[in-house]
């Protein structure tokens, strides 16, 4: 079978291939017959770390790069540069680069209000799709994803990484399956940061070295500020999703793993831009969501952007809650369980430098277990895997419950849900939330 026949049927073929946690990257190793050659869309700073990481990884290659910033492409080259001995080829303008047939997947990592249409442009294209957190820029747009993987018949990863941790794949056989803390009824998370404010944007002329217009794509046209790019677009509504998709992305998607549960039925958002005075920060920079589902349990989030103090000794993490004890996470992979007298019953700690069963690593735990979930992505187009955070029932959800509490912290009251969907019920204006208006002609489409 021809390599590119073989990537185009061989994934579907083997989406029942198993555990797929268990295929460790092994740097270094001899690449297989059947590489997969991808493209990297941003490549300023979480683009260019996942390039880096795959491009090391066996039988994958970077054969593109997309960026719409002279300083950020250069970055990527000098990154990938010491990675592999090709030189990706670079494209700025996302459609132009889908039209090269000789590449097999699209690693989306621009800003958030890219990530979505630039995935649904992928699976049209007939790319596999690996996207980082988060999914979608609004509930709408995860819902339009999962349509364009199915039509297409093309995988898409999202890149909440903790899904494919040995660890904590551990963990979750042994709280659900073997139930050691009983049944878990509650789970609260937490991320905290030291965020510096930033500013009023004045209004100057674009820099050269920048394609304003294809940096906006699918959003309605606002001028350049000097506090937008790379960074401050997160806390826009306009570009961004604040924190909570920002990080609380993971936290929210490991609890709901651990809980068994989808679609929330209350959501309730407190909080505000409370650390600095007035800047163009718009989302909450201090803020809480509760979730409420099905069966009585509940999850919460404490995001703090602009105060780095500790929660349970850690800046990030989650705790669970069950009839016979609890689970503490620390944000990596390790895990702590201790029963009703607050005694530590197990402690599994994160590997340091090698990952279990993994033979010629050299590399920093950080960027194992980053290899770990994008060998997954791989090892599922070769047709040996099936994906650890496909769309649909992985990573749609979990962003969905980050979209619910930033409606309900814009709209100042609690949100009542279907737990079908997470569509919101009887409140016309939060309704409105549920999707976005595009710039003429980059509206996505099926």
């Amino acid at each position: 079978m021809k390599r590119r026949d073989f990537l185009k049927t061989g994934a579907m073929a083997g989406m029942g291939a198993g555990l797929t946690y268990l295929n460790f990257p092994v740097f270094g190793q001899q690449a297989p017959s059947n590489k997969v050659v991808l493209a990297v869309m941003g490549v300023n700073s979480r683009g260019n770390w996942l390039a880096q990481v795959a491009a090391k990884l066996p039988g994958a290659e970077i054969g593109y790069i997309c960026d719409v910033e002279d300083g950020a492409i250069q970055k990527g080259l000098k990154a990938i540069a010491g990675a592999q001995e090709r030189k990706p080829e670079v494209i700025k303008d996302i459609r132009k680069l889908l039209e090269k047939k000789d590449f097999d997947a699209l690693v989306v990592a621009a800003p958030d209000h890219w990530h979505a249409p630039a995935a649904i442009m992928g699976c049209a294209a007939g790319k596999h799709v690996y996207v980082e957190k988060p999914c979608s820029q609004n509930p709408h747009e995860g819902e339009l994803l999962i349509q364009a993987a199915k039509k297409y018949n093309r995988l898409v990863q999202m890149g909440n990484q903790r899904r494919s941790w040995p660890n904590l794949n551990q963990a979750v056989k042994e709280v659900k399956e073997q139930g050691i803390i009983g049944k878990v009824y509650y789970a609260r998370g937490w991320y905290v940061n030291n965020r510096q404010p930033i500013g009023i944007g004045k209004k100057v002329a674009v820099p050269a070295t920048l394609d304003w217009d294809l940096w906006q794509g699918p959003a309605p046209r606002k001028d350049y500020l000097d506090n937008i790019v790379h960074y401050n677009w997160h806390w826009r509504w306009h570009w961004g999703t604040g924190e909570s998709c920002n990080n609380a992305t993971h936290e929210l998607d490991c609890m709901r793993w651990f809980l068994d549960v989808d679609f929330p039925t209350t959501v309730s958002s407190s909080g505000g831009r409370y650390a600095y005075p007035k800047d163009d920060w718009e989302t909450p920079d201090t803020q809480t969501i509760t979730f409420e589902f099905e069966g009585g349990k509940s999850i919460s989030w404490e995001g703090r952007s602009c105060h780095p103090y500790e929660l349970e000794g850690s800046g990030r993490g989650f705790t669970l809650f069950g009839e016979k004890g609890a689970l503490y996470n620390s944000g990596g992979d390790s895990y702590k369980i201790f029963d009703m007298k607050g005694k530590l019953v197990k402690e599994v700690k994160q590997q340091q430098n090698t990952g279990q069963n993994v033979t010629n690593v050299v590399s920093p735990a950080g960027e194992f277990l980053d290899a770990v979930h994008i060998t997954n992505f791989l090892e599922s187009i070769r047709g040996k895997a099936t994906l650890n955070s496909e769309i649909e029932k992985v990573g749609h959800p979990s962003v969905t419950l980050c979209h619910l509490g930033n409606i309900s912290q814009r709209v100042g009251r609690v949100l009542h849900c279907d737990p079908k969907n997470g569509r919101i019920l009887d409140d016309t204006a939060a309704a409105e939330l549920w999707s976005r208006t595009y710039e003429k002609g980059w509206e996505p489409k099926i």
